[in-house]
């Protein structure tokens, strides 16, 4: 979990040039980098983005097997998916789903923090998930800074169509998004929340 304290102090310190290490590699270790200074980068997305385009397709005439290929394609993915294309992902080993879980039409995932889908979620149509943050000083965003961080959806949470995640957010075991909502800071387990910025409205 990512505390609103901790995400504010990251986005405060000033990036640094470290060219001992790709850009890949600060992702990695969820530090600034610069997507367009990691040519490696550009070429992990388009490979993703190939594949989810084949797996997309697939899936009218080979829904099991459309199933099949995008759980391998993420980093991690338990029993019992069940997803409804199309599919966007820019960072497929980032991306964790849970046993059970199912996905509506149009999910699309942004950035490169880990994005972690709990056991028996449900995901309304037009989800999505922004994990990343751009620099706020204006030099800074012009050279290409970026930092990610995680989006957590514990076990049984249920969102509701367009829901927007917001970098750095959990939300919290069996709890409730309303459609529409813009999730900004972490949801209590067992919450309905609803709104822009989403607030809770009711404890189940």
């Amino acid at each position: 979990m990512t505390s609103p304290e901790h995400m504010k102090a990251a986005m405060a310190e000033v990036p640094v040039e470290d060219p001992t290490r790709t850009e890949y590699e600060k992702l990695q270790a969820d530090e600034w980098f610069r997507y367009r200074a990691g040519p490696e980068l550009a070429d992990m997305q388009r490979a993703t983005l190939a594949r989810l385009r084949e797996l997309n397709g697939r899936y009218y005439d080979d829904p099991e097997g459309s199933t099949a290929g995008l759980a391998a394609l993420v980093g991690e993915c338990g029993p019992g998916l069940d997803y409804r294309p199309p599919i966007y992902l820019e960072y497929r080993e980032r991306v964790r789903f849970g046993r059970d879980v199912f996905i509506n039409s149009n999910l699309v995932i942004v950035g490169s923090g880990i994005v972690t889908i709990g056991d028996h979620a449900l995901i309304g149509p037009d989800a999505r998930f922004y994990t990343v943050n751009h620099a706020f000083d204006v030099d800074i965003r012009r050279e290409g800074w970026e930092r990610a961080f995680p989006i957590t959806l514990e076990s049984d949470v249920w969102l509701g169509g367009s829901v927007v995640i917001c970098p750095g957010v959990t939300i919290g075991r069996g709890s409730v998004v309303a459609a529409g909502s813009v999730v900004t800071k972490d949801v209590p387990p067992m919450s309905v929340v609803a709104g822009n910025p989403a607030r809770v409205i009711r404890t189940l």
